[in-house]
């Protein structure tokens, strides 16, 4: 198993990559409530997609952590389900079965393109500096998640985001595990973001602020609403109108997880000649997780950003993966549990990763102006737009750009211009 994983080449050992896997999942765990409460409202059944995100988290945790070797979370986009009901289903009409089938679709196009390792392609040709925007980017978008969760910073009428209340409970809670998790990272203390989630929890339930559990095991809700839904609708995807939506799904998802994939690596120290090793495994993982979530019940899934959470606690290897999916796997069983884990919680070491991930910002050459515009656009953007997709976006329209301007033009890999028209034609028809 040591040797699988390679333990000894990426400097691990067990406790440290369980603590890691525990730690990722106690940080995505809000998909399990969040993911049935938005896409219950598009006519699914709650029940029904609870159960799908738990069993798309264990595939698609597993198979990155065994094909990959990737400490890196597989679940239910947070920003794609909300496209999903809100403006799929809601916006358009289009009935939820019809707009699963379209992320099923989306999902069998990524596996084909994963296969043919087109993706992996991609995402090795990108500029060593744009990855490093890209990591840092996602830093300061997972920070800002996490200060919204807290209640830190909230929505202004008078200058879009402001300070929220700070001697609001659940905003004093989160501060306080944010201390704690501080305090245990500058003495050196391994699993210290973990410990501190689980102390603010314990404190959190003294104090009223989180409620306890009415019981400790829940029955695994039925899937049956929605398994195997997407075969019978095969033949209705075929308007314009479904197929704008399949493309989204499919242009979203792809750079949602090359984001995700690219911190992820470069945090963990895993990037290799401006590469990630195993990168067409990883991806193949994710686009067979979203197949499978589709098939199952629910909207297209990516590679977790909360990641960075077990990478900061030590997770190096696929071990880490592997107990991730374990954790979803004793979820169902443990559903009335998932409740304690509130976002108050988990806030302290989303801000915290995101600052170890922001750190990336150091190894971007500032004194290059074609990297710069471009690496800044990047990184703003990631949490203005609060969407990863964006932010890359307008990063690959600047950088050829800037770019062919300087005279630089034949340095430029080809897949770059035409990934820049393909965000320009995104933007405009999209």
């Amino acid at each position: 198993m040591r040797n699988f994983f390679q333990f000894a080449e990426r400097n691990t050992d067990y406790r440290t990559e369980t603590m890691a896997g525990i730690t990722t999942f106690l940080s995505m765990a809000y998909i399990l409530v969040v993911n049935p409460m938005i896409l219950s409202q598009s006519g699914m059944d709650k029940g029904a997609v609870f159960t799908a995100t738990a069993l798309s988290a264990i595939i698609g945790s597993l198979l990155i952590g065994l094909l990959a070797n990737f400490p890196v979370g597989i679940a239910p986009s947070m920003g794609l389900n909300s496209f999903f009901t809100f403006t799929v289903c809601i916006g358009m009409g289009v009935d939820w079965e019809i707009a699963l089938t379209g992320v099923f679709v989306a999902g069998v196009l990524f596996v084909l393109l994963s296969l043919f390792k087109i993706r992996e392609k991609i995402i090795n040709v990108i500029p060593q500096d744009l990855k490093h925007a890209i990591a840092a980017g996602i830093g300061f978008f997972v920070a800002l998640i996490g200060l919204k969760n807290a209640g830190i910073i909230v929505q202004s009428e008078g200058t879009f985001i402001g300070m929220g209340d700070l001697t609001a409970p659940a905003t004093v809670l989160a501060i306080f595990g944010f201390a704690v998790s501080i305090i245990f990272m500058a003495r050196g203390i391994s699993g210290g973001i973990f410990y501190s989630m689980i102390i603010s929890t314990v404190v959190g339930i003294f104090t009223g602020l989180i409620d306890k559990p009415d019981h400790i095991l829940g029955k695994v809700p039925d899937l049956s609403p929605t398994f195997g839904v997407v075969f019978t609708h095969i033949g209705d995807i075929f308007s314009p109108e479904v197929l704008a939506v399949v493309f989204t799904f499919l242009f979203v998802a792809f750079f949602d997880t090359a984001g995700a994939l690219i911190a992820v690596a470069s945090q963990a120290g895993l990037l290799k000649n401006n590469e990630i090793p195993n990168a067409g495994r990883a991806l193949l993982a994710d686009a067979v997780s979203g197949v499978a979530g589709a098939v199952l019940g629910t909207s297209t899934t990516a590679s977790f950003v909360e990641s960075s959470a077990g990478i900061a606690v030590g997770g190096r290897t696929g071990f880490t993966s592997v107990i991730i999916s374990a954790c979803f796997a004793v979820s169902l069983l443990f559903s009335p549990l998932l409740g304690i884990v509130t976002p108050e919680v988990t806030a302290p070491a989303l801000i915290l990763v995101g600052a170890l991930m922001a750190t990336e910002i150091s190894k971007i050459n500032w004194s290059n102006i074609t990297s710069v515009i471009p690496a800044f656009i990047t990184i703003i953007m990631m949490p203005l737009s609060f969407s990863v997709a964006t932010g890359i976006a307008l990063g690959f329209i600047l950088y050829p750009l800037g770019m062919a301007a300087s005279g630089k033009a034949k340095e430029v890999h080809p897949i770059m211009y035409v990934l820049a028209t393909c965000f320009i034609a995104y933007f405009i028809y999209v």
